[in-house]
This record gives C-alpha cells, sequence and structure tokens, in this order.
C-alpha cells in the first residue's frame, strides 16, 4: 500500500471532538445512568491497511481477491475496508466499558424490537454473546493509538465506510456496483437474517428462483426465458456458448475496451483489467482460445460491417457493454446501436447486452430499455444479487431452450440460483421498483458530475465527463470520449494524484481512469456537495 504522510493530511482533516449524553442501561436492571461518550474525527492514516495488506501478499497472488487490484493504476495498494453501511456513523471509545454500554443500550433496543419480529431472535442472541464476551475488544483495537481504544458502530443519517484504520469514506465504488440501495440495506439484511435461519444452500431448486427470473422477465425487454449462474464472468461465456451452439458459428465481435469478464474467449483488449496492468492481452491464453474473437471499435459502425464482410456467414453473435465501463464511462450512440441491431439481423448473428453493470442501474429495464434498443441475448449480475455473488442471462424463448436440460447444451453450477443470493436481488429490485427512484439518483449523479467537471475546467483542467442515472465518470482530456482509443488520450498521472487527494479528503473512487463510478439511492445531497467541495480542493493542486 502507497504510504501517505499523515504530515500533510492532518491539517485537512484537524481532530473533532463532540460530546453527546448516551442514555445507559445495566444488562441486570433497567435503571438509566448517564455517561459521556467522546466522538474522534481522526488524522488520515493508512497504517493498519498497510500491515494487512502486507500479510495478504503472503497468501493472495499480489495480496488481492477483488478488483482493487487497480490500486496499482494510482501508484499505490488498496485502503482495507472494516465495515460499511447505508447509514452508519464511527463512535471511538477509550475504555472497553463504554463498548459494553453502547452496546447494552442496543441489546435492549434489539430484545424489545425482536418481540415484534421473531425472525431476528437468533441475531439477538449473536449479539448478545458478542457483547458478553468483549470480542470488540479484541479485535477492534486500534494499533496507532493506545491499546485502550476500540471501534463501534452506531446508525445516523451519514452515508458512510470505515477502513481499518477508522477512515471515513463517501463511497462511489459501491463494491463495484452492487450496492445501489446502500451497503447493508436494512430491508435487503432483514430478509436475508430470514433466509439464514431456513438454510443457505438446498442442492435443489427454490421458489426464490421463479421469483427473481419473473421480475427479471417482467422488466427486460430482450428476457423470456433467464438462467442463473454465480458471477457476471460466467453469464458471459455461457452465453458465449449459446451464441454459437444456436448458430452453428464459432467467431464472435467484441470491440475494444470492453470487459466480459476473465474467460479466455474474452482477454483481448478487454478494458480496465488488463489496461490497468498494462497487459493488452493475458499470459496463460492459449492462441486458438482468442482466434475466434473479432474486434471491432466502439461507436464505430463501419467497423462491424467490415468484420461481417470479411466472415461471411461465420460470424455467431456480437457482445458489447451497451454504456461501456471498462475503459471509463463512454455513452454510445443510439445510431450505433441501432446499427448493430441491423447489421446482426442481416448477417444471421445474435446480438448480446452485457447488462453485468448497466442492468437495473441505468433503468428498470437495463440499458436495453433506456435506448430502446432490444438484443437476442442479455446478462446481468451485480445489482441482481444486492451484494452477494451472481450472475444470469436470458433472451427469447427459442434461443435459450437450447439450455441444458431443456436442449443439449450444457452449463451448470452447484450454487447457482442460491437462496441467499435471490432473497438480495429481490429485495433489489424491489427497493428500486420505488417510484422516482431512478429520477433522483439522475438528479444527484448529474449534479456530482457536473460539479467535478466545473471543479476541473476552474482551475484550468481538460476534463470531459457524463452520467445516465447511477454511472458516472470523466476523463481528464479535452473529449468527446466516444471510444478506447480516445480513452487513451486521457492523463492518467493527472488522475492518480486526483485519485489519492479525493482519498485523503474522505471520497472513495474507483482507483483506475478506466473505470466508472456509481451513486445509489444511500447518496444524500449533503455528500454529492461535499464531494464537490472537496473537488475544487483538490483540482486547484494538480
Amino acid at each position: 500500500m502507497f504510504a501517505v504522510s499523515t504530515s500533510n493530511v492532518s491539517t485537512q482533516f484537524g481532530t473533532q471532538t463532540k460530546k453527546i449524553s448516551s442514555s445507559v442501561r445495566s444488562r441486570k436492571s433497567c435503571h438509566q445512568q448517564k455517561k459521556i461518550v467522546t466522538i474522534t474525527k481522526a488524522a488520515f492514516k493508512t497504517d493498519n491497511s498497510q500491515r494487512i495488506f502486507k500479510e495478504a501478499q503472503d497468501l493472495l497472488p499480489g495480496g488481492v481477491n477483488s478488483p482493487v487490484r487497480a490500486f496499482k493504476s494510482v501508484g499505490g495498494q488498496p485502503i482495507v475496508f472494516d465495515r460499511v453501511k447505508g447509514p452508519c456513523a464511527l463512535f471511538r471509545f477509550s475504555s472497553s466499558a463504554q463498548v459494553a454500554s453502547r452496546l447494552d443500550k442496543t441489546l435492549f433496543s434489539l430484545s424489545a424490537f425482536c418481540e415484534r419480529k421473531r425472525s431476528l431472535f437468533f441475531l439477538f442472541l449473536f449479539l448478545k454473546f458478542f457483547r458478553e464476551n468483549s470480542f470488540l475488544s479484541k479485535k477492534n483495537t486500534d494499533n496507532n493509538n493506545n491499546n485502550n481504544t476500540f471501534y463501534y458502530t452506531y446508525n445516523t443519517n451519514n452515508k458512510d465506510a470505515f477502513d481499518v484504520d477508522g477512515n471515513k469514506y463517501v463511497d462511489y465504488v459501491g463494491s463495484w456496483g452492487p450496492a445501489i440501495c446502500g451497503h447493508a440495506n436494512d430491508q435487503v439484511n432483514a430478509a436475508l437474517i430470514k433466509q439464514l435461519e431456513k438454510g443457505t444452500s438446498f442442492g435443489a431448486p427454490c421458489e426464490l428462483e421463479n421469483t427473481l427470473a419473473k421480475m427479471v422477465i417482467d422488466r427486460v425487454p430482450s428476457v423470456e426465458m433467464v438462467r442463473f449462474c454465480n458471477s457476471g464472468t460466467e453469464a458471459c461465456l455461457s452465453v458465449l456458448r449459446v451464441m454459437r451452439a444456436h448458430t452453428g458459428r464459432e467467431k464472435i465481435i467484441k470491440f475494444e475496451g470492453c470487459y466480459h469478464g476473465h474467460a479466455d474467449p474474452f482477454l483481448v483488449q478487454a478494458g480496465s483489467g488488463v489496461m490497468t496492468l498494462g497487459l493488452p492481452d493475458s499470459p496463460g491464453v492459449p492462441k486458438g482460445a482468442t482466434g475466434t474473437t473479432l474486434c471491432a471499435s466502439y461507436n464505430d459502425i463501419e467497423s462491424v460491417k467490415k468484420i461481417f464482410a470479411e466472415n461471411k456467414d461465420e460470424i455467431a453473435g456480437v457482445i458489447l457493454e451497451p454504456v461501456v465501463g471498462n475503459s471509463g464511462f463512454i455513452v454510445p450512440d443510439k445510431s450505433f446501436l441501432e446499427g448493430l441491431r441491423t447489421e446482426c439481423d442481416a448477417n444471421g448473428a445474435l446480438l448480446c447486452f452485457d447488462e453485468v453493470m448497466t442492468g437495473f442501474r441505468v433503468d428498470k429495464g437495463c440499458a436495453q430499455a433506456y435506448f430502446g434498443v432490444t438484443p437476442d441475448l442479455t446478462t446481468m449480475g451485480k445489482v441482481i444479487g444486492g451484494g452477494l455473488p451472481v450472475g444470469a442471462y436470458g433472451g427469447k424463448r427459442e434461443i435459450m431452450e437450447i439450455v441444458a436440460p431443456a436442449g443439449p447444451m450444457y452449463q451448470a453450477g452447484t450454487l447457482s440460483g442460491n437462496p441467499l443470493a435471490m432473497t438480495a436481488g429481490i429485495e433489489t429490485l424491489n427497493i428500486l421498483s420505488q417510484p422516482g427512484a431512478y429520477e433522483e439518483m439522475d438528479r444527484k449523479t448529474k449534479t456530482l458530475i457536473e460539479g467535478i467537471l466545473k471543479a476541473g475546467k476552474d482551475n484550468g483542467h481538460a476534463v470531459c465527463g457524463g452520467n445516465i442515472r447511477g454511472m458516472f465518470g470523466f476523463f481528464f482530456c479535452e473529449g468527446p470520449v466516444k471510444s478506447f482509443q480516445d480513452a487513451t488520450k486521457s492523463d492518467l498521472d493527472k488522475f492518480g494524484r486526483w485519485h489519492r487527494g479525493m482519498l485523503e479528503r474522505g471520497v472513495y473512487l474507483a482507483p483506475s481512469q478506466y473505470e466508472a463510478g456509481f451513486t445509489g439511492m444511500q447518496h444524500s445531497d449533503e455528500d454529492i456537495a461535499y464531494t464537490i467541495k472537496m473537488a475544487n480542493e483538490v483540482m486547484a493542486t494538480l
């Protein structure tokens, strides 16, 4: 992890102390006492993150399992997160007694709630056991201060994430897209707790699969049947097999800078993942695996026509991100999407929209509904799992019925349709069905990106960017950015300094110029205003 000099940032964060009165209830009596709890906002530091990441490098390749490996592109190493919550705040206690006091109050409140909601009884028992055995004092000791300092999360109206050093962030990564309703959403969590009591995996179908399938089919124009799997990569790999099985052809067209997971056939000019690491392709991928993958230029229909003409009757299908999120945020021309629909129809090929990122984020009916262009097949993930591992692919009935056991094309997964992922997906889509949800995300995100762009231009920087609903991005270049080649003109060094400056000021953004950002229902107008203010500060230093 990059070492951040606290001497440079301590004056930015300053130490703020506020005293509040808390009512503390004894475990053994209902007698109330008054205690003073001190809330401290500490200077930005990364000691614990550095320690944990160093250990991880001996255990995990590169020390990471997730896309945070992209931190390398901004000249640093990942921040290690401790906890996240839609509404939460950090309380720093000076003794284990204060921790116990706050927990006692929380437990008694939870106990009263559980009298009405028996489904949460086991959660109450767990928290009681947790409190009595002082796990907080054992596991959350701040190694950078005295040994009697502890961390505890308590609900407020803030929308925050916290790392292992106690730094607080406004989060625009959102688990790389799924946390559209906020981290640890209460409605989603309550449904998951209820499902946990029933079981985590059955090895047999569950009705929840049908419920989520109906919701997807009702919302997404292209989907008449759907198959659930466990990741976006798995969904894209499976839909590739569907296209080949249905058409009897082998070649596919993808686009420079579009990412469809890490399966061998897709690791050709694949966007953020390989670009960040300086790998145009990946070692370990045999030439034969990518020999049937043909690359066209995004937003350039003539490049697609040329490939079809040079490979007549050999193209099984075309796959693309309808809104690119892995070359940075790039919006398609509607005429480009319409042209793809026309060319696929004219050449007997299938059109697939990879909506793992855009699905249910840019519109209730995904990007295809937003732009009014219907593909033959769609891949999905992220949002439909509500933060749990999930993937899905679907399309026209006559195409999907080729998938086993209805047809001969084999695809399976031991944990596909997992009841926990199905539950989280159902509740997330229910929340997103609230009237005006997408319009409100669009309003906030538009305010955010316009504020960032203005901050950049006011400070003399070349910047361009935009948003669609809760998805946004910008580039340090004049623009417009219409393709991967345009994105490569961005000033990566400046982006790295920008990212670090925002991180030090409590704003967590994707650590790569080639990644989109995400807002959600959890972001408040205050969060947006704070981010814009920090953007102005950082832009002035670049």
